[in-house]
């Protein structure tokens, strides 16, 4: 769990569409429609995670491979996003908005490749509760909402009080190069945690239990914890 909220963290602090927007609404047009326009972020966020969720889960659930498909391309991007943002000049652009507001936010993130990749990343790896999906992702709701809302109410004061700050071009550049190295930490995260996951559950012990029928039938610790649920037959 630790590995999860440390990865929405990184994932959510580091600029892309949203955050960027949300500062630059901030810079442009103060608290109060920054306000709203978060919410609209919020909501849009939330939407698009229910959306993934929704059409993925019982492909992932049933088909390994195509989790670790959808792991490697979500991280392909990030990577990507991660070398624009290191090989990005020195100025810090921010994405304009005409008419920044509640349904302004939502729809940003309806058309943020950034919102649909950090999705895929959060809710196909990280499985800290493997015995229940929907316990796994209601807490992973639950971190990702309380983790978001205070980082961009930051970056919206940041981008509030940006122009009364003179930073200098290497400043600048330091932050990208930052803002780069936490984009691939999180997708060495990822990768080493559906790593892990999977020595684990290699090197787990099989244990045979007698069936009804008397037979023997191997068992896996997951299975074992199932039939304490009384899903089977236990000893």
């Amino acid at each position: 769990m630790f590995a999860f909220s440390l990865a929405v963290f990184l994932l959510i602090i580091t600029p892309g569409p949203g955050v960027l927007s949300t500062a630059g609404v901030g810079a442009a047009y103060g608290w109060r429609p920054g306000l709203f326009y978060v919410a609209g972020l919020c909501a849009g966020t939330n939407l698009v995670s229910l959306a993934v969720i929704s059409g993925l889960a019982a492909i992932i659930l049933a088909q390994p491979l195509v989790r670790t498909i959808l792991l490697f391309a979500s991280a392909g991007y990030l990577g990507y996003l991660a070398l624009r943002i290191a090989l990005a000049g020195a100025k810090i652009a921010f994405i304009q908005t005409s008419a920044p507001g509640f349904m302004a936010g939502v729809m940003l993130q309806f058309i943020n490749p950034k919102a649909y990749a950090v999705n895929t990343t959060l809710f196909t790896s990280f499985a800290f509760y493997p015995d229940s999906f929907a316990v796994e992702t209601g807490l992973k709701l639950l971190i990702m909402n309380t983790i978001w809302l205070p980082l961009h109410l930051l970056w919206l004061y940041a981008g509030v009080r940006l122009n009364a700050l003179n930073l200098t071009a290497r400043i600048q550049r330091i932050i990208n190069l930052v803002m780069a190295a936490c984009l691939l930490a999180v997708v060495v995260l990822s990768i080493w945690s559906v790593l892990a996951i999977r020595v684990k559950d290699s090197i787990a012990p099989v244990i045979h239990i007698p069936a009804r029928n008397g037979a023997g039938r191997p068992k896996t610790p997951l299975m074992l914890h199932r039939h304490a649920l009384g899903r089977e037959q236990t000893i």
